[in-house]
């Protein structure tokens, strides 16, 4: 099953960047985007599930995507961890993702 939401996609405009990659991160909210990781359910042509992504800024963004500087494998795991749960408990308080209690 595909995951696609144009109100997850949306969902960024504006938001903070929850990667806030040191010494990288431009803290600018007006240039971030639904940033998408790698995955199992990405290939060629193919952005992973919308549910597998971050908001990120430029810059973070060109990092994570390997357009721009570098990361140690450990550090880039680590920083796509994390925005991914920021992500998520962000999407949870605007109600756009439900965890049932």
């Amino acid at each position: 099953m595909r995951i696609e939401s144009k109100k997850l996609r949306a969902s960024a405009r504006g938001e903070d960047c929850t990667l806030n990659i040191a010494g990288v991160c431009s803290y600018d909210s007006a240039t971030v985007v639904l940033c998408h990781l790698p995955d199992e359910s990405h290939g060629m042509a193919r952005k992973s599930d919308d549910i597998c992504a971050v908001f990120g800024c430029a810059a973070c963004h060109d990092v994570i995507d390997g357009r721009a500087g570098s990361l140690s494998t450990e550090d880039r795991q680590f920083y796509m961890r994390r925005a991914m749960v920021r992500t998520w408990r962000r999407w949870i308080a605007l109600g756009l993702v439900k965890v049932p209690k």
